[in-house]
């Protein structure tokens, strides 16, 4: 059925310069106490923890600061420690919530067009006296054929082999971005692809909860 099919599918300033006399100073190492780093490198700034959106009684995880789109600083149980913990979090995150929201609406048109699609094609309607979809916990999973369940799995390697390979050779890969946008829908701007990535991740974890509930 529809939705079986839906469903399956991140040394300079230790030296001193030569003076006008034209005789090099001394070498001169880094002071102690002083706020640059190591040869006198300066420090990379440190992140300041700022208030959860989610949880305004207390402060946000340092690595969510906001810049991805649909942080409001949710990380209760802090899965995500560092910058390539919180990557790989939301690329799984983005990939349940795409096929959540194909769920969600071939769930309910599954039930509608069964019939009539497996009428077309001359195959056996897929759904129960009570015109429900197979689900675990509808039954009706074995009518399955294991030949569906086999492509499933090869077009969902595949898909994953294709992400993983793009994501190594896009510089700033967002995760997520396949570079599937076949109606040229994504906007070219950033304050519009930052609302565009909002949007999807919002509306993706909504579908989350509902094709869970």
């Amino acid at each position: 059925s529809i939705t079986l099919f839906l469903t399956s599918i991140v040394s300079s300033s230790a030296f001193v310069a030569v003076g006008k006399s034209g005789c090099s100073a001394p070498l001169q190492m880094s002071e102690p106490n002083s706020p640059d780093g190591e040869w006198g490198e300066p420090e990379p700034a440190k992140k300041v923890a700022i208030k959860s959106q989610a949880l305004p009684f207390t402060n946000a995880p340092l690595t969510l600061d906001g810049s991805m789109a649909g942080d409001v600083g949710f990380d209760p149980l802090g899965f995500a420690k560092t910058e390539v913990d919180l990557s790989t979090y939301r690329e799984a995150e983005i990939k349940h919530a795409r096929l959540a929201m194909l769920a969600a609406a071939g769930w309910p048109l599954s039930e509608l067009w069964d019939k009539k699609i497996a009428s077309l094609f001359g195959l056996p309607g897929m759904l129960d006296d009570a015109g429900r979809v197979p689900s675990v916990l509808n039954g009706g999973l074995e009518k399955v054929s294991p030949f569906y369940w086999g492509f499933c799995i090869i077009l969902a390697a595949a898909v994953d082999f294709y992400g993983v390979n793009r994501a190594s050779i896009v510089k700033d890969y967002i995760p997520g971005d396949l570079g599937f946008d076949p109606f040229g829908l994504y906007p070219k701007d950033d304050k519009g692809k930052k609302w565009m990535q909002a949007a999807e991740i919002k509306n993706g974890r909504i579908a989350m909860i509902a094709i869970t509930a």
